[in-house]
């Protein structure tokens, strides 16, 4: 069991939210990072050499908006970038632009999505997911948006089409969040899972680490791909109890 931990969350996840909980984002605050971020960092390297196949995925017709992508993560988070940058970790990264999910993955904490429209629903066409929770990209690349929630028990009809008018709806430049949060027994990032092998429901009293996905939102502005971010928090019992209400 491999622990990467954060200390604390940034935001209060026992506070009421209606579902979806999407809320407003300020450009400025679309990548995050915190004080794991080199030893996520150091994972992710570690997967992305190991574990390829699993983590990264990319349609060719996305290639155009992984690019677009790329580019804007290199411009928010290290501007003024040449040929290679060097994170706050130290490691210098190639802006290798013939590999731009793999790129991506090496450059930020979060994972990326790349959602394009196909007929009346939003479509996973690329990936770098370092950090899936009870999920695969394999089983999930090239599904469309009911799909890829299935089988979420809230995902019903109506849920779909409200998340649908989101994914249609975000605008240029003004992302959207929403974060969720559940007990895992085990930290470990990287936790792949079967849709035919569905987790187990851990309550807090059973379990010791509590995993949020901090999940934003974005259009980019030439392709109109839809870009979902997926940045992870795992934060012990001992530490969510000395910073906050503990949620059920």
């Amino acid at each position: 069991m491999r622990e990467i931990l954060q200390q604390e969350l940034p935001y209060d996840v026992a506070a009421a939210r209606p579902l979806p909980g999407i809320r407003p984002l300020d450009m400025a605050d679309w990548l995050l990072r915190d004080e794991a971020f080199a030893a996520q960092m150091a994972e992710r390297e570690r997967l992305l050499a190991a574990r390829r196949e699993e983590v990264l995925a990319l349609d060719p017709a996305a290639r155009t908006a992984a690019l677009e992508l790329l580019d804007l993560v290199v411009a928010q988070a290290f501007p003024g970038a040449g040929d290679h940058v060097t994170r706050p970790d130290g490691v210098t990264v190639a802006l290798d632009r013939t590999d731009p999910m793999d790129t991506l993955g090496r450059l930020a904490q979060e994972d990326f999505c790349i959602l394009q429209k196909q007929g009346d629903e939003h479509v996973l066409t690329g990936a770098v997911l370092c950090f899936p929770a009870s999920w695969t990209l394999r089983e999930k690349f090239m599904r469309p948006l009911t799909t890829i929630h299935d089988p979420v028990d809230s995902y019903d009809q109506g849920m779909a089409r409200r998340v649908q008018r989101l994914f249609d709806g975000v605008r240029v430049g003004q992302p959207l969040w929403r974060f969720n949060a559940l007990w895992y027994v085990d930290p470990t990032l990287h936790q792949p899972r079967s849709v035919s092998d569905p987790r187990p429901r851990q309550t807090s009293g059973a379990a010791e680490f509590l995993r949020s996905e901090r999940q934003t939102i974005l259009r980019l502005p030439r392709s109109s791909a839809v870009v979902f971010a997926i940045h992870t928090f795992v934060v012990s019992r001992r530490d969510y109890e000395a910073h906050g209400q503990m949620p059920d």
